[in-house]
């Protein structure tokens, strides 16, 4: 094994996994998305979101 080999190596593995990490938290994140709009088409509301005045009184 010689040495640009080794290197290379290991920034080609060290940038794949930073790619797969990236990919990871993109495809979650439009999945939480999702799940979100689900639940609201739902009825379900977030906590932080003010409720409607007609339902406070």
């Amino acid at each position: 094994m010689t040495h640009p080999f080794y290197v290379f190596g290991s920034y080609g593995f060290a940038a794949f996994m930073i790619l797969a990490i990236i990919a990871w938290v993109w495809i979650d994140g439009r999945l939480r998305r999702r799940e979100l709009a689900a639940l609201e088409a739902s009825g379900i509301r977030r906590r932080s979101q003010r409720a409607p005045e007609s339902e406070t009184k």
